[in-house]
């Protein structure tokens, strides 16, 4: 299986102001989206594929001959793999408020001529739904034939499936939830703390004081990296092993996992954007499609009509299998057609972006359910079922 070789990212302004879920409005902005493979003269195979917390809408191949950073999720989109470039047309968008092209905080603000900083409106998951929809307004997409995402990308794809339920056929969501937990908001605040409290950062407007929040975005990515792996996952790469063999007695690295952290967080603080940090875990922190049914999320997914395809990986503490499985009884209940795969997998959260054969073979086969309903074999037209494979 070859990768989808070069792409070309492109952008689309919007002129329309989009009203936003905090009362505020945003106009002129811009979002950026890659596209791969064909659309067809049906315009039926168009898959949207929503990122996660510090992704983009770079899902696949490259940009160059010589780049070496394929897109954040090459290994499931392309020729032959499970999100097959050769049948469907898959859309990747940098959501609003990122720091990857789409307009957020380090855009000027037109009302005052310089950045907007930590006053780019708040932002939830339902707005960049919005956005994303006027996105297919525009490109002339009516109905997807799937809507998917792993993570913060799979509560996109859940919030689809609410707000414009006749727009897809599938909804794939993958190591989701349909809420953060308590624990998860927590380390949300830890991380957005660290950032606020960073002398740098200087009110969010660092911009203009030519400096970036460094030490807090490596505070907040070293604390959000933890909740991504797994402890037997972390413990078979790393275990207690020191870095020089010995004891530093000091406040410096003694352990490898340590130097593990510090680099990840060293090089976050390279590419992302503070401000981007603080909005889209406010975006996690907020997402709850059942608040505004008293908590009952079988009441908020009775006006969905696509097929669901969810994922969830047995060493993922982050967003646990239980709160997948919450996803799956809610789509029962409302007799949904859903198949349900908890992988056992060693990786944790990570192990969305992976390789586990398992996880890619149950893709691969639910995207050949997606080919044959588009193309009007008889799966298309089948009586709602409920399916678990483990």
């Amino acid at each position: 299986m070859s990768s989808i070789g070069i792409v070309v990212p492109q952008s689309m302004q919007f002129a329309e102001p989009l009203a936003l879920q905090s009362g505020a409005a945003i106009a002129g902005y811009s979002l950026v989206y890659e596209t791969y493979g064909t659309l067809n003269a049906a315009r039926s195979n168009a898959v949207l594929v929503l990122h996660a917390l510090n992704a983009s809408h770079h899902v696949a191949g490259v940009y160059s001959d010589t780049d070496k950073s394929a897109g954040w999720w090459d290994n499931m989109v392309g020729p032959g793999k499970p999100l097959d470039t050769d049948r469907f047309f898959v859309i990747g968008v940098n959501n609003l408020g990122s720091c990857f092209g789409s307009t957020g905080p380090m855009h000027v603000d037109p009302a005052t001529g310089r950045p907007y900083g930590a006053s780019f409106p708040v932002v939830t998951v339902e707005d960049w739904v919005q956005a994303q929809a006027r996105l297919a307004d525009a490109l002339g997409i009516v109905q997807f034939a799937a809507v998917m995402g792993g993570s913060l990308g799979g509560m996109q794809a859940m919030a689809w499936s609410t707000l414009y339920p006749e727009r897809l056929r599938h909804c794939v969501v993958i190591a989701s939830t349909p809420r953060l937990s308590t624990q998860n908001i927590a380390f949300n605040d830890v991380a957005r703390q660290a950032i606020l409290t960073d002398p740098d950062y200087h009110g969010g407007d660092f911009y203009a004081h030519g400096v970036v929040p460094k030490n807090g975005l490596r505070v907040a990515r070293m604390v959000g990296h933890i909740t991504y792996l797994s402890n037997d996952d972390m413990a078979e790469k790393f275990g207690r092993a020191l870095r020089s063999g010995a004891y530093q007695f000091g406040y410096g690295i003694d352990f490898e996992i340590e130097s593990y952290l510090r680099y990840q967080g060293d090089k976050f603080s390279e590419y992302f954007d503070a401000n981007t940090y603080l909005l889209i875990t406010k975006a996690l922190d907020y997402f709850d499609p059942a608040r505004a049914f008293d908590g009952d999320l079988t009441r908020a997914m009775a006006g969905t009509q696509a097929q669901f395809l969810v994922v969830s990986f047995s060493t993922d503490w982050r967003f646990a299998p239980a709160r997948s499985r919450e996803i799956v009884q809610a789509l029962v209940n409302n007799r949904r057609r859903v198949t349900y795969a908890e992988i056992d997998a060693p990786h944790g959260h990570d192990a969305f972006l992976l390789d586990d054969a398992r996880y890619m073979d149950t893709v691969r086969a639910y995207y050949r359910r997606v080919w044959r309903d588009i193309t009007d074999l008889p799966t298309a037209s089948a009586a709602p079922r409920h399916e678990v494979a483990a």
